[in-house]
């Protein structure tokens, strides 16, 4: 497995950041399926052990796509503890942004416009489907790339960070766990001013809190 290495760069320029996820992208997806389910099974390990998802009764989390850490072996575990899982969707008329709508296994689902499964528009866009991201206990997100210091980068696209930008001000707020494999750790990330923190990042072989 590909172990961590000095991908730093001195500052947050687009370039910086697109070098970096083609690296980090190139990283996960030489993966074999096999290392993936291993590491899918310890990153669940590690997350059912945390208080945040003992506690939580309203979690959010994705769908893996392009070499994406695993989470959804923990659904079956959340559903018997008594918690509505939702998935991110995205929202209809509003450039980057997301909606968490209710997920289970009769959820009728499409592929959005980067062919990743979601829940159907039509399906989500009823009110009682769906959970305002301030109403969430708990959204765990999927990361590109992750350092000691609690940094992270993602896809690009910025649904995250918009969706969940209202966190950095006063207010109910879920709480926010970054996933990766751990083969997507570097030394040291460059930030952007947009970045939304957050509370923690887990991969299969580690905890780390900013």
């Amino acid at each position: 497995m590909t172990t961590m290495q000095d991908i730093a760069a001195p500052t947050p320029s687009d370039d910086d950041r697109r070098r970096l996820r083609r690296e980090l992208r190139r990283r996960r997806r030489e993966l074999s399926p096999r290392q993936r389910r291993e590491a899918a099974e310890r990153l669940c390990r590690r997350l059912r052990r945390l208080p945040e998802l003992q506690r939580a009764r309203r979690v959010a989390l994705y769908l893996p796509n392009d070499g994406e850490i695993d989470p959804t072996p923990l659904i079956d575990w959340l559903e018997r503890r008594g918690c509505r899982v939702h998935l991110p969707v995205l929202k209809p008329l509003c450039d980057n942004q997301l909606w968490f709508v209710h997920y289970h296994a009769g959820t009728p689902m499409v592929a959005n416009r980067y062919g990743i499964p979601e829940p159907e528009t039509r399906h989500g866009a009823h009110r009682a489907r769906r959970t305002p991201a301030w109403a969430l206990d708990l959204i765990l997100l999927p990361l590109v790339g992750f350092d000691d210091h609690g940094q992270r980068i993602g896809m690009g696209g910025g649904f995250y960070d918009r969706t969940l930008a209202f966190t950095r001000r006063p207010g109910p707020r879920p709480r926010l766990i970054g996933l990766a494999h751990d083969c997507q750790r570097v030394s040291r990330l460059p930030t952007a001013p947009w970045d939304v923190p957050l509370d923690a990042i887990v991969s299969d072989a580690r905890v780390l809190r900013p």
